[in-house]
């Protein structure tokens, strides 16, 4: 009956392959028993109360923390490295403490038992390779504390407290951060499971002589045996572990019983950020950006699960989890992560009269009569503590020493930032074929198709129906042949099928994840009885990554990328739609220890076996739904089964948000939804804010109707065409962008307060955002909208990219918004490259002239870069490429290369140069190679605009023009 537990819509389950007809009279029987709902059952999926760790780590309320620090312990590891011990003074458990000095203002805080009686999980292979940095350590053995001075900022302190432990960090003598300030460290130390003590054996009593007797006295040893029988159970809870729990051995979810051999080994600790009002990230939650009080409700939840049509505001776990919390206010921002990677919870107390010591003690000395506090309690089923945090100061530091730590994002290809066509499913080769017509009969430009799981041979991935597409090499030629490409579906689930090459390899290889007997472990996926890839052996990677080769992939070319779905990793019939917790990989480690890892490690194999198909010449492309800690590392993410609602439209906007926070530059969410069917207003609106997002494709359900842009009527077509030949004519700014992020970290999309970190109205704004430095863009998310209300902050003022109004800012504004336009401002100070001339795809664009639209301060200033390689090699990384600064100041608008040693020949022109808010001038000249000359230009004097044509110099030559 499990599976009455799990699948409230098993509609959306019920288009398998004709192949696997048990599957589907299953699912129907199960509609025919059950009423489908519209929307995913909470009840499927657990509380906190339903969690026994999360339980006993809530209600784990000390007066005084248990823990103390013995400070004779000290002891220097190395000049960046300090270690103390740690005891639990209700069981006299010993810890180890180690304190750890990165570079660039990062600290790392670890705490493990000193002894424990099995190794406790340690997250493998995330973190990068960072340098230290010499810390000293003062200890005061007088107070009891330990006071520690960053080598390369002495600005930063961090103090431990002894008795009991606690952690302050400071930044100029402010605290940032506290550490178990409210007594809330909780390890659960693993243990011997406790042994029930034996009955003693009762003697038979003597026979009575009277009958009579003989049944009143049976009844009087009835009841005796049964105060026998309470009386040593009372007795031996008594002697057991006074930590022996409910839960810490075994739990049960609706039908499915967790077996915990390992007995109770979750770890908690509160972290406060003090004089913080406003916290971000742990993606991924269909919730606001800033995060919100938990006080009296459900935490958030870490923990990758596949949920379909999900809740809106909700703090519920979906398909990623990033660990990684930003703390921002008017004067510096923070960062923390806390690297684990088993089902998290997370409670944030960000109440008013949550204030802590340290805050109120730094508020009465300098003179403030409140000091903001939020309070966060980590709570993880296993693991370590280990604490990581970023001192800042302002948003971009945060990001570069947070990606320093988990890695950069992925340069991707240059096709892989522009519009891509998707839906379950393009049916065979002629519905390609059209496809790919029609967009070029319409004139929309778009780069790559897509195939989701009915392309295959029965659910077995890397094989093809051989009936609906009997030549994906010739299908995959033609579309290359235009310059596009296409991406199919791989999923980690495999078919149980000894006929099946990749099953019946990975078997004999015994590679599949095994149940805690030593058995294969297998569940219910696409495929129906599906085995599950051990991916945390690296020997398993390495298969995974080899069969992405023509030679094995039979039937892909090097045009033909990959989306990995599924990967959270789902199981139809497992608990929560997930896999059991006590399966065990091949390094011994259950299942629950790992969980969150799965998909990233499906993804990074992916991307292995990309790179090995082309020798590594080829960037590759691989799109995943789960995440983690370094996934921008691998490629991009998108938020999942959304559904065709408005809610869910503006509900993109914070959640993408919240996933560029946390590093990945590359993310999106279904245009259109991938349930149900948007009405044409409202996909026309979801296109407009798309095409202003990292990842930009339409993907939509089996069940909804066909909704290629020209199957709409004519108004409704026109706009979304426009909507996406608007992406494809700032593709120039994307790319320098995805640039930045791959040098930097810092995400394309962002919030106001990354660029205006002073503005407090900007801190709790999560319905418009920032593409870069230059654009703010608030899309339009209700139905009959004609106006926008618009917040323009800074004092640059802000300028219309279609009419091109000015308005001056700090400001409220209503924007005109009908159908065909949203609000997108370029920032005054800014300039931001295009190119106007739109192809059909991006590969027909590289050698394309550009237009640089110069947004001019107050000050007469502005500012911005442009990046331009080959587009889809490692070339870059050899120098091949041209990055260049560009200013306008003076009256003198320069482009100089920012690396003079990099060099990357193109045919790419200087076609025209847009000034907004300049006057009118004589005379405009250009300086190129020492020689000068005039150029033309007209004048609009209603708006201000100064448009150059023609200046002609080759873009990657450096060159000067002048206005007089």
């Amino acid at each position: 009956m499990f599976v009455l537990d799990y699948f409230p819509t098993m509609s959306i389950y019920i288009k398998q392959s004709k192949r696997c007809l048990g599957f589907q009279l299953l699912a129907i029987v199960f509609l025919m028993i059950m009423d489908e709902t519209e929307a995913v059952d909470a009840g499927n999926f657990k509380r906190c109360d339903q969690s026994a760790f999360c339980q006993r780590q809530r209600n784990f309320k000390p007066e005084i923390s248990p823990y103390v620090t013995n400070i004779d312990s000290l002891r220097k590891i190395d000049n960046s490295h300090f270690a103390l011990d740690i005891t639990n003074t209700q069981n006299n458990k010993a810890f180890v403490l180690d304190l750890f000095a990165l570079e660039d203002s990062t600290l790392r805080l670890k705490i493990n038992e000193a002894q424990p009686i099995a190794e406790r999980y340690e997250v493998p292979n995330t973190i990068e390779d960072v340098k230290a940095q010499n810390m000293i350590a003062v200890p005061n053995l007088k107070n009891g504390s330990i006071v520690f001075h960053l080598g390369d900022n002495t600005n930063i302190q961090a103090v431990i407290s002894c008795s009991p432990f606690r952690l302050d960090i400071y930044d100029e003598k402010e605290p940032v951060f506290s550490v178990n300030s409210r007594n809330l460290m909780h390890i659960e130390h693993l243990r011997q499971k406790p042994v029930p003590k034996p009955h003693e054996e009762k003697t038979k009593p003597e026979e009575p002589e009277n009958p009579d007797e003989e049944q009143a006295e049976q009844g009087e040893n009835e009841e005796e045996d049964k105060q026998e029988e309470q009386e040593p159970q009372e007795e031996e809870k008594e002697e057991s572990d006074p930590d022996d729990q409910p839960g810490m051995w075994e739990e049960t979810f609706k039908t499915h019983t967790d077996s915990k051999p390992r007995g109770p080994e979750s770890i908690g600790l509160d972290t406060s950020f003090v004089n913080f009002a406003h916290v971000y990230g742990i993606p991924e939650h269909a919730d606001k950006m800033a995060l919100k009080s938990t006080v009296g409700s459900e935490p958030y939840r870490l923990y990758n699960l596949d949920v379909f049509e999900y809740e809106l505001d909700s703090r519920a776990a979906l398909y990623g989890s990033i660990p990684f919390m930003i703390g921002h206010n008017s004067k510096r921002t923070v960062g923390l992560l806390w690297l684990n990677a088993a089902e998290t919870w997370v409670d944030v107390d960000s109440t008013e009269d949550n204030k802590g010591v340290l805050g109120t003690l730094f508020g009465y000395f300098a003179g403030e009569e409140a000091v903001p506090e939020v309070n966060v309690h980590w709570m993880s089923e296993s693991g370590v503590i280990d604490v990581y945090f970023m001192l800042g100061r302002n948003p971009a530091d945060v990001m570069r020493q947070y990606t320093k730590l988990t890695g950069t994002s992925y340069m991707p290809p240059m096709w892989a930032t522009t519009y891509h066509q998707s839906r379950w499913n393009y049916k065979d080769e002629q519905d390609v074929k059209t496809v790919d017509a029609g967009f070029d009969e319409h004139d929309i430009p778009y780069d790559c198709l897509w195939l989701d799981i009915e392309h295959t041979d029965g659910k077995r991935y890397f094989t093809w129906d051989t009936l609906k597409f009997p030549d994906p090499v010739q299908m995959q030629n033609a579309l290359a042949a235009k310059g596009r490409k296409m991406v199919t579906i791989i999923d980690p689930h495999i078919k149980v099928d000894t006929n099946y090459h990749i099953y019946r390899e990975a078997q004999n290889k015994g590679y599949f994840i095994k149940n805690k007997d030593g058995s294969e472990f297998k569940g219910w996926c696409w495929p129906g009885d599906s085995a599950y890839l051990d991916l945390t052996l690296p020997e398993v990677r390495d298969w995974w990554a080899s069969q992405f080769v023509p030679e094995v992939y039979k039937g892909s070319t090097l045009n033909l990328f990959t989306w990995n779905d599924m990967n959270e990793p789902s199981v139809f019939n497992g608990p929560e739609i997930t896999m059991h917790k006590d399966i065990i990989h091949g390094a011994g480690w259950e299942h629950r220890h790992v969980h969150n890892l799965y998909g990233i490690l499906l993804q990074m194999s992916t991307v292995k076996g990309q790179l090995a198909r082309s020798q590594g010449n080829e960037r590759p492309f691989v799109l995943s739904r789960a995440f983690y800690i370094g996934t921008q590392k691998y490629g991009a993410i998108w938020t999942g089964d959304n559904t065709a609602e408005w809610g869910h439209l503006a509900a993109s906007v914070p959640m993408l948000l919240s996933i560029g926070l946390c590093g990945i530059a590359h993310s999106g969410a279904d245009v259109g939804g991938f349930f149900k069917n948007p009405d044409p207003e409202m996909l026309s609106r979801w296109y407009q804010a798309a095409a202003y997002q990292p990842f930009f494709r339409a993907h939509a359900h089996i069940d909804t109707s066909r909704r290629e842009p020209w199957l709409y009527d004519d108004k409704y077509r026109d706009i979304i065409r426009a909507a996406i030949r608007e992406r494809y004519e700032l593709l120039p700014y994307w790319y320098t962008l995805f640039f930045q992020a791959h040098k930097s970290g810092e995400p394309p999309m962002r919030p106001l307060w990354y660029e205006f970190p002073a503005d407090v109205s900007t801190f709790d704004k999560d319905d418009s955002h920032m593409v870069g430095t230059a654009l703010l863009v608030q899309p339009v998310s209700k139905p009959n909208t004609q106006v926008t209300s618009v917040y323009l902050p800074g004092a640059t003022g802000w300028f219309d990219v279609k009419t091109y109004q000015y308005y001056p800012s700090p400001n409220t504004v209503s924007i005109s918004t009908p159908l065909d336009k949203i609000a997108v401002l370029q920032r005054g100070g800014t300039i931001v490259p295009r190119k106007m001339r739109v192809r059909r795809c991006s590969a027909l664009m590289t050698h394309d002239p550009y237009t640089l639209f110069v947004a001019v301060s107050p000050q007469g200033t502005a500012v911005g870069q442009l990046y331009m390689d080959d587009g889809h090699t490692f070339g870059f990384q050899n120098l091949k490429y041209n990055y260049k600064n560009l200013l306008f100041q003076n009256n003198v608008l320069i482009s100089k290369s920012a690396n003079p040693d990099a060099s990357w020949d193109s045919d790419a022109w200087l076609e025209r140069v847009v000034f907004m808010g300049v006057s009118r001038p004589t005379k405009i000249e250009m300086t190129v190679d020492g020689q000068v000359h005039p150029l033309e230009f007209s004048y609009e004097s209603t708006t201000r605009v100064l448009t150059v044509r023609k200046p002609g110099v080759k873009m990657q030559k450096d060159w000067s023009i002048a206005i007089q």
